[in-house]
């Protein structure tokens, strides 16, 4: 499992130093901080910068760790590759900038430094794919992609984890390993045990976890950093996940995937069928003049499916987005026909 933790912000070397020493029972893969931070308001504290690259070059040499902080510019990419970085990370602000990308890349090109790449801060996979696909055409390939969840509300989270869209990447890009933040996901405490435990049962290669020696004190993100007890239990409480061949377990799990086949099988015919009874909406509601989306019918639509969601123990919020999308469907669809007609 790749490990990559420390504090949210480089604050002083002192807390650098005590940070590390207290993980060195952990061994994490990479001792991260950020010394540059993006920040919403200008006044708020941006990191140490450049001052901050001394104090990791130091911390490697002192404890054998290896470093990562994250990259917003050419500029700060050159100078991590100059002062032995052996990982950088690309920002959720940053990844949803195709050109700031590639001039990233371009800077990295010449090392063969780790990069890790976070999803964007909208739910697009694409814009992520995007960014992996430009480091990986100017050479680099030590590439981890890190979900750190999207802006969107979500029960008590800071950020949405939206699972679908980093297992979407892990579909695509069979090659590349997914690791997950839930400190960024949860924005407390609180939460990080359920997420990470949740990450990594679903198949995630690792964790980054942000860490400080004194998170009351921490300069930025003081809800959602653990302190190295905290990170510890943590990691003793994470799922044991299997991955070796268990043959009567396969072939338990094969016919239990059979039997989900034949269903999706059914749902999509079953939807199809659905989508050809609009389509004759349509052109019912064409001939009497009638607008296509009635909200009555609608609301109607909605308080059946959830009292029917509750009776077979499914949750209704699930239910009704995913009816939500077919609606929006089959109002295109009616949407199509009715302006084919208007066209003739």
């Amino acid at each position: 499992m790749i490990l990559v933790c420390g504090p949210c912000s480089a604050e002083s070397y002192g807390q650098l130093e005590q940070t590390a020493a207290s993980l060195a029972e952990v061994k994490p893969d990479y001792f991260r901080a950020g010394l540059w931070k993006p920040r919403t308001r200008p006044d708020a504290f941006e990191g140490v910068k450049e001052q901050g690259l001394a104090w990791m070059k130091q911390i490697k040499e002192q404890f054998g760790l290896k470093i990562a902080t994250e990259v917003v510019s050419p500029y700060t990419a050159e100078l991590c590759v100059e002062h032995g970085f052996d990982a950088v990370w690309i920002g959720a602000r940053t990844t949803q900038n195709p050109f700031m990308v590639e001039d990233i890349a371009s800077a990295l090109s010449v090392s063969n430094i780790t990069v890790m790449v976070k999803n964007p801060l909208n739910p697009d996979v694409k814009l992520w794919l995007g960014a992996v696909e430009r480091l990986n055409k100017h050479g680099i390939n030590n590439i981890i992609a890190v979900h750190r969840g999207f802006s969107l509300s979500f029960n008590n989270y800071r950020q949405s984890p939206l699972w679908r869209i980093p297992l979407e990447l892990k579909r695509i890009r069979k090659d590349l390993p997914v690791i997950c933040d839930p400190s960024h996901i949860a924005g407390d405490t609180l939460y990080i045990k359920e997420i990470a435990n949740n990450a990594i049962a679903t198949g995630f290669d690792g964790l980054m976890v942000e860490t400080h020696i004194n998170p009351a004190a921490a300069r930025t993100d003081a809800a959602q950093q653990l302190t190295p007890m905290q990170l510890k239990q943590l990691l003793e409480s994470l799922p044991k996940v299997n991955g070796s061949s268990d043959t009567a377990k396969e072939e338990q799990l094969q016919t239990l995937r059979n039997q989900i086949d034949d269903i999706d099988q059914s749902l999509i015919d079953l939807i199809g069928s659905r989508m050809e009874l609009s389509r004759k909406i349509a052109q019912v509601k064409k001939d009497g003049n009638l607008t296509i989306f009635q909200p009555e019918r609608w609301h109607g639509v909605v308080e059946r499916i959830c009292q029917m969601a509750q009776k077979r123990n499914v949750d209704s919020g699930f239910i009704k987005e995913i009816f939500e999308i077919i609606h929006q469907e089959s109002i295109k669809e009616q949407n199509i026909i009715i302006n084919k007609s208007n066209n003739c």
